[in-house]
């Protein structure tokens, strides 16, 4: 459900503004022309490498993992791989369509990107623990920001995605306490390595 709020809402002050009083088409304010292979591509790989780097931070002794609200919230929603798909697809568009296509258009990149941590609770004065975590995401909105100046509103919509999808299915598939390995990440790997060991050969029982 909130998935669709981000996905249908966020996006309606954007697409008011920009179409009734800059008098823009849907065509402009989508960017269908910057749809392309090489800022998706681009997009999705910056966003993937970093939530795997970022969730190593979170799983650091610097933090007190049951004040990192991300995590809470992910672990309670029992995501399945669909509805990570899902919900990051709706928040990558969702929210860049509202804060790069529609806020940074007026505040610039700097503003709009702390606004947009900020926003999302990682900026807070009362936990530097938070914060701290605030500014290791901090540097992905600077680049998400800056990159929708030069390669569109599409790649920005691509690392955003990317960043929650990678995060959200390590969340899910691996304890609070356990370290971030590939294996947690992707379910099931950790299966095929833990071989099971052989019984000896027959006549090595009967000797």
């Amino acid at each position: 459900m909130f998935g669709l709020i981000t996905l249908l809402v966020f996006p309606l002050p954007t697409i008011g503004w920009f179409y009734f009083y800059l008098e823009q088409t849907f065509a402009e304010i989508f960017q269908f022309e910057q749809f392309k292979v090489y800022p998706i591509l681009v997009g999705l790989i910056i966003g993937s490498v970093y939530a795997y780097l970022a969730s190593f931070a979170m799983r650091s002794e610097v933090f007190d993992r049951s004040s990192i609200n991300v995590e809470k919230i992910v672990r309670g929603m029992n995501l399945k791989l669909i509805d990570c798909i899902f919900i990051s697809l709706c928040a990558g568009i969702g929210e860049e369509l509202l804060f790069r296509t529609g806020i940074q258009y007026y505040l610039g990149p700097i503003i709009t990107s702390v606004l947009f941590v900020a926003i999302h609770g990682y900026l807070n004065p009362f936990n530097w623990r938070v914060s701290l975590y605030g500014f290791i995401v901090l540097p992905l909105i600077l680049v998400i920001s800056y990159g929708f100046d030069e390669l569109g509103l599409w790649f920005a919509i691509a690392v955003h995605a990317a960043y929650d999808f990678v995060l959200f299915w390590i969340i899910s598939n691996s304890e609070p306490n356990e370290p971030v390995s590939l294996n947690a990440s992707f379910g099931g790997l950790e299966d095929m390595e833990e071989e099971q060991p052989l019984d000896p050969p027959q006549e090595l029982q009967d000797s």
